[in-house]
């Protein structure tokens, strides 16, 4: 067994699609980024990898590759999971935490966990993404921008 831990964030601005999970959300801004800066595929992608010791995002899907302009974050989450399985590695589950002021995330909850879980080819009862505010403190309480953690848990096949 291994755990992973990861985290990102991202700026709101104006003129950009919000996407978290996979899901595209209706607001009046969205994540700047090189692929579509999906925070919370993001940190999830992060804890995998590192869980299995595999670096970060960053060394797989660098921001100076065109190959990554623009991507969908979701695709790039199929592919650590292609990644673990090749190591050898399942994913047992992940926890995920959004932090965002606005806009309300609950609705979207469901479907950002079963995108993930579709993605990596598990149980959507191995997913869980949970959303919260700051009341107000810090860069995502001001609505400059928005960050997400994961943790998760994977095993040796």
């Amino acid at each position: 067994m291994r755990i992973g831990i990861g985290y990102d964030a991202h700026r709101l601005v104006k003129g950009r699609k919000l996407v978290l999970g996979g899901v595209e959300i209706p607001y009046e801004k969205g994540l700047l980024g090189h692929s579509d800066a999906d925070v919370l595929v993001h940190a999830i992608n992060d804890a995998l990898l590192g869980a299995a010791a595999l670096g970060d995002i960053g060394v797989h899907f660098p921001d100076t590759d065109p190959e990554y302009k623009d991507i969908r974050s979701i695709l790039l989450l199929k592919r650590v999971g292609e990644m673990l399985k090749r190591e050898g590695f399942g994913v047992v589950n992940i926890d995920s935490v959004v932090c965002a002021e606005r806009p309300k995330l609950s609705p979207y909850i469901d479907k950002m966990r079963e995108n993930i879980a579709q993605a990596l080819n598990i149980s959507k009862d191995k997913v869980s993404v949970k959303a919260t505010t700051t009341e107000g403190m810090g860069f995502e309480g001001r609505g400059e921008g928005i960050s997400a953690q994961a943790v998760c848990l994977i095993k040796k096949l």
